[in-house]
């Protein structure tokens, strides 16, 4: 029988925690699991309902800091230092599991020793309101080559895993390491791909895998002026994947040119998209500029690039109401540019 190490870290989340607990030790028949929650000095009573979740179940650990020390140590702490299943799994205290989404995850690792970690599909769910219908029937599942799986995720330059869907092996994660203290916000899909360098992907088909819960206090959310340190820490993480997993990538040079590109497109996106929605006041435009200037010398040729410029010499103020014209006019010019290409290869 495999076992299973959850770690589940726990900052002012008292009130979901008995939540997701019972997520992990109630609905996931199979594996041998255990259990650590790890409250970082929470000033509420986190703590508190830890222990007493601990009191009833011997599966429980439980680990109280006395002073903060940061999400991205507790992490590490967990990973690390006290998991010692065969599998780890990082479930923050504010999500859950979907029933038998370890018994899934485990039977693919099981089957393919190749696999260094396994996720599937995440159900987003708004706190207050009811669980969305999971589906608990697995189709199958697939292994990708780590390189593709990696490749894709540089070509994208965004990742596709929430994080609570995904269960590693545990020896992976003690050769690989876990967060890099340096990417607070980009550390997870840093460390997923450095675990991609080292080993395939295996995905759950057909069945969902988590529950992530969207309530005000997300570590995630970005709002409009934290896009730009969003981008910024991507940024960073793909160039740290490529230092430190050099000899794991073949032609490392492709793949920093696609991903820098990329990056450069998405802060131009979101720069003209600031005029469409009358938002340059609080979208950092010029600083997205400057970013695309950074990941791409030649940022100017790009489509992105022009879309901004006209919606610059329509005006801010202007933008929002002419949008429709303007992005008629545009597609009407795309499809004259079209006909006219079409036209010369024929010789006419």
């Amino acid at each position: 029988m495999s076992t299973v190490s959850v770690v589940i870290p726990c900052y002012k989340y008292g009130h979901f925690l008995t939540d997701c607990v019972r997520s992990v030790l109630d609905e996931q028949e199979g594996p041998d699991v255990r259990v650590l929650i790890i409250d970082d000095a929470s000033p509420d009573d986190s703590a508190e309902t830890a222990h007493k979740l601990a009191a009833s179940d011997p599966r429980i650990e439980v680990r109280v800091h006395e002073r903060n020390k940061g999400h991205i140590a507790t992490y590490n702490e967990g990973l690390l230092e006290w998991a010692d299943g065969d599998y780890v799994t990082l479930l923050s205290a504010d999500d859950r599991l979907v029933p038998g989404a370890l018994v899934r995850a485990a039977a693919l690792l099981d089957a393919h020793p190749e696999a260094g970690f396994a996720y599937g599909r995440p159900l987003r769910f708004q706190h207050g309101g009811p669980l969305p219908k999971a589906r608990t029937r697995g189709t199958g599942s697939v292994v990708y080559p780590g390189q593709w799986w990696l490749e894709r995720r540089f070509r994208e330059a965004t990742g596709c895993i929430t994080s609570p869907e995904v269960v590693v092996r545990t020896s992976l994660q003690r050769e690989v390491g876990g967060y890099d203290p340096a990417l607070p916000h980009a550390g997870d899909i840093e460390m997923w791909m450095r675990l991609a360098s080292h080993a395939d992907v295996g995905y759950v088909k057909g069945a969902d895998q988590a529950f992530y819960r969207v309530h005000g206090g997300n570590m995630s959310t970005v709002d409009f002026g934290g896009q730009l340190d969003d981008l910024r820490q991507r940024l960073i993480a793909y160039e740290s994947v490529l230092d430190k997993c050099a000899g794991r990538i073949p032609d490392a040079e492709r793949l920093s040119a696609a991903v820098h590109t990329r990056l450069a497109r998405f802060a131009l996106r979101r720069a003209y998209r600031a005029y469409d929605r009358g938002r340059t006041d609080a979208v950092p435009v010029d600083e997205l500029v400057a970013f695309a200037r950074e990941c791409l010398p030649g940022f100017a040729a790009l489509p992105e690039y022009r879309a901004l410029r006209l919606r610059q010499r329509v005006g801010a103020k202007a933008m929002p109401y002419l949008q429709p014209l303007v992005l008629s006019a545009v597609a009407e010019r795309g499809r004259e540019w079209l006909w006219w290409e079409s036209w010369k290869r024929r010789g006419i």
